[in-house]
């Protein structure tokens, strides 16, 4: 059984801005992560720091706090689901980019809003009307301008099914979060499910025979921003506006990550800012607006 809660102007404006503050630190993952990788160490290596940072510093801070003590088996979903279930859908996506590029990944990762709304007109949760599903085909349309679609012919069909996986996977991911943190605090649930991901991609580089701690200067100050800027804070931000949005507009409003993206590519990599750029990150943010003016009920 679950409850209903009413959303209003006063739950929509702070739930979309932790949204959009969440949206800019994901989006600079494939910079950082770039960076850290031509440093010479590899990404199983990369990943696993990146989480092993981040839970020492949630683990840190929540010691530091009075928060109730949750019980261990609502503990262990934590690190289950949330840990392994995000550990996995950064290594499906990241694992498709040996057979297709990352413009064909970014379009069809971003297909995740749409089976998010599925998995809650399924649940009976959320219900899909016309203003979503106009919020979402602008998100899409937004995606496609912005990335190119994917090509008719010469796409590798095991990039294709790594990269659908991934955002079927987080397509699911959004509502269970949403469930289980329900009752919970959101920076001791962000400390567990970041052990969950840290303990999953420590076991990866250390199959591979590839994790180290002798790291250059240059790749541990890469490896703590990644750390703090894009996992610590973005992933408490999303989880403050999950709560407030409900799954269906956090996914949608999340959307605007591949335009935030291309912006740091400009300003940090000294990338040009082209026009379809421009045109996809309007149609996403006129998608952000639509989503602002509705009271809705979510479960």
């Amino acid at each position: 059984m679950t409850n209903s809660t009413r959303l209003d102007a006063g739950e929509l404006a702070p739930g979309t801005i932790y949204t959009l503050l969440a949206a800019a630190g994901f989006a600079a993952v494939s910079i950082l992560t770039s960076l850290a990788t031509a440093t010479g160490i590899t990404l199983s290596t990369v990943l696993a720091w990146r989480y092993l940072l981040a839970a020492v510093v949630l683990t840190t801070y929540v010691g530091s706090q009075e928060y109730k003590r949750i019980p261990p088996f609502e503990m262990m979903r934590f690190v289950t689901i949330g840990g392994f279930g995000q550990a996995l859908l950064v290594y499906l996506a990241l694992s498709s980019l040996a057979y297709i590029p990352a413009a064909t990944l970014a379009f069809l990762f971003y297909t995740y809003p749409a089976w998010v709304a599925l998995v809650q007109a399924v649940r009976g949760a959320e219900r899909l009307d016309a203003r979503r599903v106009a919020a979402l085909a602008l998100s899409f349309l937004g995606i496609g301008v912005m990335v190119g679609m994917p090509g008719a012919g010469g796409v590798d069909w095991r990039g294709v099914v790594l990269a659908l996986s991934a955002a079927v996977v987080y397509g699911a991911y959004i509502p269970v979060m949403r469930v289980l943190q329900r009752d919970h605090p959101v920076a001791p649930t962000s400390a567990y499910s970041k052990i969950g991901a840290a303990l999953a991609f420590l076991v990866l580089s250390v199959a591979d025979q590839s994790f180290t701690w002798q790291l250059s200067v240059e790749a541990w100050g890469i490896i703590v921003a990644l750390a703090i800027v894009s996992t610590v804070l973005p992933s408490v931000f999303f989880l403050m506006g999950l709560i407030r949005l409900g799954p269906v507009r956090t996914a949608i409003v999340s959307t605007v990550e591949p335009f935030l993206t291309a912006l740091l590519g400009v300003v940090v990599l000294g990338q040009r800012l082209t026009l379809p750029t421009l045109a996809g990150g309007a149609l996403i943010i006129a998608a952000v607006v639509l989503l602002q003016f509705r009271r809705d009920r979510v479960a």
